[in-house]
Formats: C-alpha cells, sequence, structure tokens
C-alpha cells in the first residue's frame, strides 16, 4: 500500500515528514520536483513531477492519494481514486462535487476523507467531544437552549500594523471576504453578504485570556447534524467563524471598501494585483513566528440558567518545530491517512471522525502540537 502525497507547499510538510519517517511507503509528487527535495530530500529520493496520468500509471488498488493542492484538483483526484479503486485525503472543506462521489465510493470500496486539517478538521474533532460529554450528561434534555460558538485564526504571534500576515497567496483571503455566511443567532437564521457587517468581539478562554474580532464563515448550518446536533434541539446560537487580532477591522477598512466595488473579470483582476501586493508587504518573514488560536463552546441553558458550559480551547505558535500552521493542517492529514489504512474509517465520502476513540486519540496528537490545549469548563471556574 503506497501513499501517494500531492503537494509539498508550506502548510504539508510536517505531516509528510511524519509518515516517511515512520516508514510508511510513500511516493511524493510536486509540480516543482526542487521544491519538493528541498522540502523532503534528506528523507526520501522518491520524488516525482506531478501529472495525473504519471499518477494515474503509478497508482495500484488500495493505494491512497493526498491533496495538499488547490481545491480545483480535489474531485479529479478523488475520481482517479475511484476509478483505480485508491481511497483519498485532504484537508478541504467537501464540496457539493465531492460530496455527490459517495456512492460511487462506496460502490468501489474506497475512503475519499476531507475535512481533517486545521479548520476544517481539529474544530470538528472539538465538537464532536463537546456535543458526546454533554448528551452524556444528566443534565442532558432535547429542549434546553445551546449556544455553539467556534473560532478559529492564524495571526502573527508578533502583531504588525496590518494586524496580520500572509504565509501563502493572499488571493484566496481576499476571495473569501465577498462571501456570504449563514448562522443562527437569537434563534434565527442570520444571512451575511460580507464578513465586516457581523464583525464582533469574544473573549477566548486561553491562558491568559484575551479578547479578539471573529465573524461568521460560510454557511455554519450543515455542521450542526455533522456534529450531532438533535432535529429537536433549541439551537439560540450556531456559529462557525474566523478569528482576527483586535484592530484587524479597522486596519482593513480600505481593503474592505475597495472589495465592496469589484466584479467580473476586471474585479478579479484587481484582486490578484491586491494578492501580490499584499504578498509583498505583508508576508512572514523566515524567523517570524505564527500563532494559531482556536476555541469550540457549547453551552446549554434550562430556563435561562446554564447546565452545562464548555469550551476546548488551543494557543499555538511557530518554534522550532515549524508554523503552527504547517503543524495543526498537515499532521491530522497523516493521521487522517493511517486511519483510513488500518480501515478505521468506513467507505464514501467522510469529514474528520466522530468516533469516540479516534477523536481522543487525534485530540491527544493535538496536544503535543500545540503549545496550549485545554477544556474549560466554565460552570466550575465560575
Amino acid at each position: 500500500m503506497t501513499i501517494h502525497w500531492c503537494g509539498t507547499g508550506l502548510s504539508a510538510i510536517p505531516g509528510l515528514r511524519r509518515l516517511i519517517e515512520a516508514g510508511e511507503d510513500v511516493e511524493v509528487w510536486n509540480r516543482t520536483v526542487e521544491t519538493a527535495q528541498d522540502a523532503v530530500g534528506d528523507l526520501t529520493d522518491w520524488i516525482e513531477p506531478f501529472t495525473a496520468d504519471g499518477l494515474n500509471d503509478a497508482l495500484s488498488a488500495g493505494d491512497v492519494i493526498v491533496s495538499m493542492l488547490s481545491g480545483d484538483f480535489h474531485v479529479p483526484l478523488a475520481r482517479l481514486a475511484i476509478a483505480r479503486g485508491a481511497h483519498f485525503v485532504s484537508s478541504s472543506y467537501i464540496s457539493p462535487e465531492m460530496r455527490a462521489l459517495d456512492q460511487a465510493a462506496r460502490d468501489a470500496g474506497v475512503v475519499l476523507m476531507n475535512e481533517v486539517g486545521l479548520d476544517p478538521g481539529i474544530d470538528h474533532l472539538m465538537a464532536h467531544w463537546l456535543v458526546a460529554d454533554y448528551r452524556g450528561l444528566s443534565s442532558y434534555r432535547a429542549d434546553n437552549a445551546i449556544t455553539f460558538r467556534s473560532y478559529c485564526g492564524g495571526v502573527p504571534k508578533i502583531p504588525n500594523a496590518f494586524r496580520y500576515k500572509f504565509s501563502w497567496s493572499p488571493l484566496g483571503v481576499l476571495k473569501a471576504l465577498k462571501s456570504p455566511s449563514r448562522s443562527i443567532r437569537d434563534y434565527t437564521q442570520m444571512d451575511i453578504a460580507r464578513p465586516w457587517d457581523a464583525i464582533s468581539s469574544y473573549a477566548a478562554p486561553i491562558d491568559p485570556p484575551e479578547t479578539f474580532e471573529v465573524y461568521p464563515n460560510r454557511d455554519s448550518l450543515p455542521f450542526m447534524a455533522e456534529y450531532g446536533f438533535g432535529d429537536e434541539w433549541q439551537v439560540k446560537e450556531f456559529v462557525r467563524g474566523t478569528l482576527r487580532l483586535n484592530g484587524w477591522a479597522d486596519a482593513w477598512q480600505d481593503v474592505f471598501a475597495e472589495i465592496e466595488t469589484l466584479d467580473g473579470e476586471g474585479g478579479d483582476t484587481r484582486l490578484r494585483e491586491m494578492s501580490d501586493a499584499f504578498w509583498r508587504d505583508n508576508a512572514y518573514d523566515e524567523d517570524d513566528p505564527d500563532r494559531v488560536i482556536m476555541c469550540v463552546e457549547l453551552k446549554a441553558e434550562a430556563d435561562g440558567t446554564a447546565v452545562y458550559h464548555k469550551t476546548y480551547a488551543m494557543d499555538a505558535w511557530g518554534d522550532a518545530r515549524g508554523t503552527a500552521m504547517a503543524r495543526l493542517v498537515s499532521v491530522p492529514v497523516s493521521l487522517a491517512v493511517k486511519a483510513v489504512m488500518d480501515r478505521e474509517i468506513a467507505v464514501g465520502v467522510h469529514a474528520a471522525p466522530s468516533d469516540p476513540r479516534l477523536v481522543a486519540k487525534w485530540l491527544g496528537e493535538v496536544d503535543v502540537l500545540a503549545q496550549h490545549l485545554r477544556v474549560v469548563d466554565h460552570l466550575s471556574e465560575s
């Protein structure tokens, strides 16, 4: 069984090296061979120039394709995996096109596993842990009022004037700012056209406590079912969102104003120009530490009184092991690869696992990756 790891960008390396160092059969594919050699050439010379035809010829039934490439590659590589009886793993969100491959994957007896990076990925594990913990308590009742918040952000550990730095092309960040979001607030669906219309403050229960700016991201609503919320649950608030340093909204006001005016082909051209400028002016320097904060919170109230309130909180930053972002994205991917190889994941299309044993195992690995990881029980600490 061979692992075909496609893509050796900055966020891919720790997980890739982990698999190679563990003695797994890993064939590395990258569009630029020299880049891959710089990243893992000290561990392996099994490095090939990435092409779909080359990968197809190398695949055998039971192999695993890992796509750390851009999103456009995921579905074609998943289809290739199905055709060759191989499995597929990526850290990206499950697109409708990927979800549509579920029955074909089941028929072929293969796993297409996605959402196993940082966000999405580790946040799913924390949510599954919290929901299982809550459901197991005597205070659990289907008619309790539920508040769920999940916020994650990668920020510079040493804040800059722009209140943000980029570890890869800023184009994705800029495009995300043009995307609408759906969440729930005060039992009502909240549709937001632009993130800056819904920026609020969030007190993160990290050590020491710190306040950040947050906003809803994408469509949160499908994740209620993903996390095991019952249809009868009374959901007061449900949001998955992005976390930024205080002062970010002010620093980006001009960016928001310009993005609001951009449309069509000309708008796309301007976004690329802005991306190039941001990459030039606000990229991480080689020794500049990044930081990742994640807080996933679940609160249940009965008649206005909290009967359950816990937050899974993580704070991590770049150190001698490399960037926090790279560790927290790619090492969970490597855990997913092993879980697929060990037949711990059912066939079909899946996100990060909800199985309590795997959740505990993977979060145990995350504890090693982050400088601080803990479950905060707000009721016992109040």
